[in-house]
């Protein structure tokens, strides 16, 4: 059975509490559909450094919210004018960042009303050649998320204006902005429908497409998901840390994987220090990773032996061992 939940609040803070309270709390033996919204705010990526995603100027002067999401993958910005979609199963069959399973229905959706969308790259789906989704997913003890945007009808000179892209992203797919390659969905829909409606069309749909059952939040659930809020997701320390402080860095956008970015500290050719920040997905904690580094010498054949018994591609999906030394010994 799938049940659905509906956030009733706009809180960046508060609705990916839920989510987390969802995917870690409710029981598992069933499945969870969410829809929802944030106003005015930037969500980055589990392994993002947040003050190079953002433009911490625009960001203060029109009081965005940042808020950092347990997923990988990049920063996006929502407002009233996007709606999130999650959903919450067991991993079963399905093989890791699939994320083609969970894009189909919001393209079902769409086909309804006459649009003709399309799933692309490794975690969007597209209309016209321009993204209206992002996704990403987390995973943990065989237990998946997915969550992903709706671009219906935001603002999308703040979406350029509020992000920073990096040049080597731009440079490696020839764009000249955010504004030129993203899109609404709703200039596409036939008829004038709003945001409002579109979301309740959309809920209906799923409704009937997953036999979705309502779930309601008990008094004690909402003042658990508060205090998970209140504990992680209003917190600076989870949102953005510390900028990191090392001598070298390393970066490469890596086809299939996303933009990887290594910090490193080497002192008379010892690695001392590792930190990896991206918009890469991966389910393992770099931080383990970073602590077999340390202390090895910053060469080839010490550090594929440090890693021989490890698996690459589990801390940063589709990259193998050798294409990691690449990035990190350029």
């Amino acid at each position: 059975m799938m049940y659905y939940l509906e956030s009733g609040s706009h809180d960046p803070g508060f609705n990916l509490a839920l989510e987390q309270y969802v995917f870690d709390r409710l029981d598992r033996a069933h499945a969870y559909c969410m829809l929802w919204q944030n106003d005015n705010a930037i969500i980055v990526g589990k392994n993002q450094n947040t003050v190079g995603e953002i433009n911490a100027a625009y960001v203060k002067e029109h009081g965005i919210r940042v808020v950092r999401r347990l997923s990988g993958g990049g920063a996006v910005y929502h407002d009233l004018g996007n709606i999130n979609f999650t959903f919450i199963v067991d991993s079963g069959a399905t093989a890791a960042f699939d994320f083609s399973t969970f894009c189909r229905p919001i393209v079902k959706a769409l086909e309804h009303f006459g649009v003709h969308a399309e799933i692309n790259g490794r975690n969007d789906m597209t209309i016209d050649g321009k993204k209206f989704s992002g996704n990403s997913q987390y995973g943990k003890q065989g237990r998946t998320m997915h969550h992903g945007t709706i671009l219906y009808d935001s603002d999308l000179e703040v979406v350029g204006k509020a992000l920073t892209v990096s040049r080597d992203k731009l440079e490696g797919k020839g764009i000249q902005s955010v504004r030129s390659r993203v899109t609404n969905v709703r200039p596409y829909i036939a008829g004038d429908i709003s945001t409002e409606a579109f979301f309740a069309a959309l809920r209906d749909f799923l409704f009937q497409e997953y036999a979705l059952q309502p779930y309601r939040l008990s008094q004690g659930q909402l003042a658990e998901i508060r205090a998970l809020q209140a504990e992680r997701y209003d917190q600076w320390s989870w949102n953005y840390g510390a900028s990191p402080a090392y001598r070298l860095r390393k970066a490469r956008q890596v086809d299939g994987c996303g933009k990887l970015e290594i910090f490193l500290d080497v002192q008379k050719g010892i690695l001392r220090d590792v930190a990896f920040y991206g918009d890469y997905f991966g389910n393992e904690d770099t931080q383990s990773l970073a602590r077999r580094l340390s202390g090895c010498p910053m060469e080839a054949a010490a550090i594929r032996t440090a890693l021989k018994d490890l698996e690459i591609g589990t801390y940063f999906n589709h990259m193998d061992l050798e294409t990691f030394l690449e990035v990190l010994l350029q």
